[in-house]
């Protein structure tokens, strides 16, 4: 949106805060920021608000513009489906329109009464439905005849602290069984390289065959023959490019045990959800240990006829959500604002 054209009262990272006890610190700061933010927009009264994904800062934040006469559109429904279901109370208060990325969330929007359109995800429209492996290794300087697997273990500085670490020691131990496999890991800011800086160390020789790219996730994902990703919208991107994959995530425990305690669905990535089954892999927690990642991808890259089925599976998918998304969310925004 800067490169756009876009003013940035704020940077998007001041809101990349994951988990529940990581909050608590950073709370007074997200306070102080949302009062100047809510502040300046009851100033200025724009035509129309949207508030895009971030529920637990911008529900509240909407709430208090629309109840001021601003109109408010949430771009990104809350994951009701799969969690904190009660929201969805809040989400009536707040939005006079909610914008969906997933076909199946209309339903839920139009039982509860609520003003919200499909727009399709935007990912399944910048996502090519063909992927081209040899080209995108080539655009990354790898050897195009050498199978690849990419590691994402997220793009907060507490995934990448969780998770980076055993995400290396599974491509040491996978590059120790496998001695052609080759691995890309994307950096979603050069200052989190130094949080990985550890774990290459103790992966020896090993670390040589492990490329590390400032940004570039996607190259990475379409160089990819299997991936290790973290859960969360990494998962979709994974399924749009066609790739095997293994899903994992940790995080402190009590984060995890009250987001656990507060769950509704049996699956934590978003193509096993989607799917309504288990698709790929999912270890979590104590289970995404170095060992059990390298061998559910192992063994998964080593069934082709599963992952020509998750393939076929995936494209289904992309075909699902690929919609005109800018004009359908743009007509919707438009609409909300004139009413």
């Amino acid at each position: 949106m800067i490169d756009a054209g876009a003013t940035a009262w704020w940077h998007v990272r001041e809101l990349s805060v994951r988990g529940y006890a990581e909050v608590i610190g950073e709370l007074p700061r997200l306070l102080r920021l949302r009062g100047a933010l809510r502040a300046r927009l009851l100033a200025a009264h724009p035509a129309v608000v949207v508030g895009v994904d971030s529920p637990d800062f911008n529900l509240r934040l909407e709430m208090q513009l629309r109840a001021a006469g601003v109109p408010t559109v949430h771009y990104v429904s809350p994951s009701i489906w799969a969690w904190r279901p009660q929201r969805i109370e809040k989400i009536r208060r707040a939005a006079d329109r909610v914008l969906l990325v997933f076909p199946f969330e209309q339903k839920i929007y139009d039982d509860a009464g609520i003003a919200a359109t499909y727009v399709g995800h935007p990912l399944a429209s910048s996502i090519p439905q063909q992927a081209d492996a040899a080209s995108a290794r080539t655009r990354l300087g790898l050897p195009v005849e050498d199978p690849v697997v990419a590691l994402l273990p997220g793009s907060r500085r507490a995934e990448v602290e969780h998770i980076g670490p055993p995400f290396i020691e599974a491509a040491a131990l996978m590059a120790r069984r496998e001695p052609r496999l080759r691995f890309v890991l994307p950096v979603a800011e050069p200052r989190l390289r130094p949080l990985l800086a550890p774990a290459l160390k103790a992966a020896g020789a090993a670390a040589d065959r492990i490329s590390l790219y400032d940004g570039r996730s996607h190259d990475c994902l379409e160089a990819a023959d299997g991936v290790l990703v973290a859960s969360g919208t990494a998962t979709l991107e994974t399924a749009l490019f066609g790739k095997p994959m293994v899903i994992a995530y940790r995080m402190p425990t009590i984060s995890y045990w009250i987001m656990r305690q507060m769950g509704t669905l049996r699956f934590v990535g978003l193509p096993n959800i989607l799917a309504g089954e288990g698709l790929v892999p999912e270890l979590l927690q104590h289970d995404a240990t170095p060992q059990r990642l390298a061998d559910a991808l192992l063994a998964l890259l080593d069934d082709a006829p599963r992952c020509q089925r998750l393939r076929d599976r995936f494209a289904s998918m992309h075909a699902t959500l690929k919609r005109d998304t800018p004009r359908l969310a743009a007509e919707a925004i438009v609409a909300t604002m004139k009413q």
